[in-house]
């Protein structure tokens, strides 16, 4: 029996600028440890997020999306109160490595991402702890 499920339009172009984007809040998080609270590098995490959550949401990801969304809202806050840094980046890096997982485990063909939301949860969690602020309202999901 086939899967009549079949892949958003632009599923190919959005994974392969998701890549690019997860490189670039890579980039951005290494230069973070090396000069902590830097406003240029923190300016592209957010703005790297706020894409790839916007585009997320465009084809129906919502795990993505939402994780995104979340890790955006908690930087965007942090960055103002002057708070990247030590261990918050390193809670940033597990954020950005399960973001990593979901890219891959996006299914090509039909674009769904089946996945228990628990560990993006506790990773949001422990981020929001790191930088002391609150987390993000569960209304996040429908704005871009």
């Amino acid at each position: 029996m086939q899967d009549n499920i079949s892949a958003p339009d632009g599923l190919a172009e959005f994974l392969q600028d998701a890549n690019t984007l997860l490189n670039r809040l890579n980039e951005c998080h290494s230069h973070l440890e090396m000069i902590g609270n830097d406003p240029d590098a923190a300016r592209g995490l957010c703005s790297a997020l706020q894409t790839l959550a916007a585009r997320a949401r465009r084809l129906g990801i919502a795990e993505l999306a939402d994780f995104s969304s979340k890790i955006h809202c908690l930087l965007n806050t942090a960055q103002a109160r002057n708070r990247l840094h030590d261990t918050p980046l390193k809670t940033l890096s597990a954020c950005l490595t399960h973001l990593a997982w979901q890219l891959e485990l996006i299914d090509p063909r039909t674009g769904r991402l089946d996945l228990d939301s628990e560990e993006q949860t506790v990773l949001v969690e422990a981020l929001a702890g790191t930088l002391e602020t609150e987390l993000p309202s569960p209304s996040l999901q429908s704005n871009s």
